[in-house]
């Protein structure tokens, strides 16, 4: 036996023209099997195996693929994979790449879902800066659905429980069948253009991807993508995913939630009002404890007219009492000045006749002079009397004036320091007022 003059390959360049040649020849193909050996990796990542009654093959299907399955794979599905045959060099193993997947049987029909996804996504229909804020009150609620579905008792009983100041209105449409989705959008333009409602609940039960397939019907899509009333979906069960589900403002798992989602709980809404209410109350409490409080504060402050009145007229005496004592001291000072002088006068033996004439003279003047200064002290204390008693508040009130307070105790002299719904205290010359402002 002669030895051969073939190269010797390494196992990796072995794997790596294997993994060549299947690649080459094997291209992307629909595959049916069940799905067994279950793994969701932490990074996203899904591995399993597919197998029928004589084979199976290792598959994987990576995060950016997987993310686009709208259900739950499980363990013993019969599904139908599109993959591009591989070799995974490292173990040597023939493997699967899985870049989508549908449920066994809705072939045709799932392709269609998957373009018409992929090409509304493109346009932008599911961006979520399209999407309308849901009303947290809504006053009026539309159903887009048919008047015997299962569903919408469902959703009735719902609102009635959650929300029954709702208004409700039912747009009846057929949800299954060739017409549906012709209906169903011409319902939803309808509800649009007679803006009787404030959000729009479009509800159908579950069943196959056949029952469901009006909801994946572009011109519904392109019905609530126009919408302006903001549209909550509810279609089937929390596995169903159809096109419209996308396109809505917002997606709920089922009828059932979809009726919650786009209504308040009563029940919380009445608890947080009792809440408010008791934050409230309490809040007003303290502060008309501390309105009162600050209102003793002023009142010991405060002193009556009266009382002010009496003290300018006590001060009044005293100022006349030391003016009329300031002239008694310079008339007594003046006099003891004269009668030195006299007295000098007479030691000095001068000619006493003239001094005692001059000194007359002076003493008349000296007397007049007094009797002046005393005649303009007493109209100055007069007119001082007189502008006293004119700025007497007791006085301007008897004539028929007041005095207006507000709550803070400021004198209101402008409209302006008012609003509507205060109390104000009016001062009249017999007790006080309160009086509530109507409007300025």
């Amino acid at each position: 036996m002669t030895e051969s003059n073939t190269a010797v390959l390494s196992i990796s360049e072995l794997n790596r023209k294997t993994r060549l040649a299947i690649e080459k020849n094997l291209l992307s193909c629909w595959i049916r099997g069940e799905v067994s050996n279950l793994t969701k990796a932490a990074s996203g990542h899904w591995y399993f195996s597919i197998k029928d009654e004589m084979a199976s093959a290792r598959c994987v299907m990576f995060k950016t693929r997987n993310q686009f399955v709208e259900w739950g794979i499980r363990e013993g599905e019969e599904l139908e994979l599109r993959a591009q045959a591989s070799f995974y060099e490292p173990r040597g193993e023939f493997q699967l790449v899985v870049d989508a997947m549908r449920k066994t049987g809705k072939g045709n029909l799932f392709e269609a879902f998957l373009q018409l996804k992929t090409r509304l996504q493109a346009e932008g229909l599911f961006d979520s800066i399209a999407k309308k804020t849901i009303p947290p009150l809504p006053k009026q609620i539309g159903i887009v659905t048919s008047k015997t579905a299962a569903a919408l008792s469902d959703v009735l009983f719902v609102l009635k429980n959650r929300w029954p100041v709702a208004e409700v209105i039912i747009y009846p449409c057929l949800v299954q069948g060739g017409e549906a989705a012709t209906q169903i959008a011409e319902q939803i333009v309808f509800a649009n253009k007679h803006q009787d409602t404030e959000l729009l609940l479009l509800v159908r039960g579950g069943g196959s991807l056949e029952d469901l397939w009006a909801f994946n019907e572009e011109k519904v899509a392109r019905a609530i993508a126009a919408s302006r009333l903001p549209i909550i979906s509810g279609i089937g069960h929390e596995t169903d995913f159809t096109i419209t589900d996308f396109v809505a403002d917002l997606r709920a798992s089922t009828p059932t939630a979809a009726a919650q989602s786009g209504t308040p709980n009563r029940l919380e809404i009445l608890l947080d009002i009792q809440q408010t209410q008791i934050g409230m109350r309490k809040a007003m409490q303290t502060n008309i404890a501390s309105k009162w409080q600050r209102l003793d504060t002023l009142q010991q402050r405060l002193r009556h007219p009266k009382e002010q009145l009496n003290q300018q007229r006590r001060r009044l005496a005293q100022i006349t009492q030391r003016l009329r004592n300031e002239m008694q001291n310079s008339v007594i000072r003046k006099l003891t000045h004269f009668g030195h002088v006299y007295r000098l006068l007479k030691r000095q033996s001068p000619n006493t006749a003239q001094y005692f004439q001059r000194i007359g003279q002076l003493q008349h003047r000296l007397g007049h002079s007094a009797n002046y200064k005393l005649e303009l002290s007493r109209l100055r204390l007069l007119g001082l009397t007189t502008t006293i008693a004119s700025l007497n508040p007791q006085d301007v009130l008897r004539r028929g004036y007041s005095i207006t307070h507000t709550r803070k105790g400021d004198v209101v002299r402008n409209k302006n320091q008012t609003l509507p719904g205060e109390i104000l205290t009016i001062t009249v010359a017999e007790g006080q007022l309160n009086a509530c402002v109507l409007e300025e």
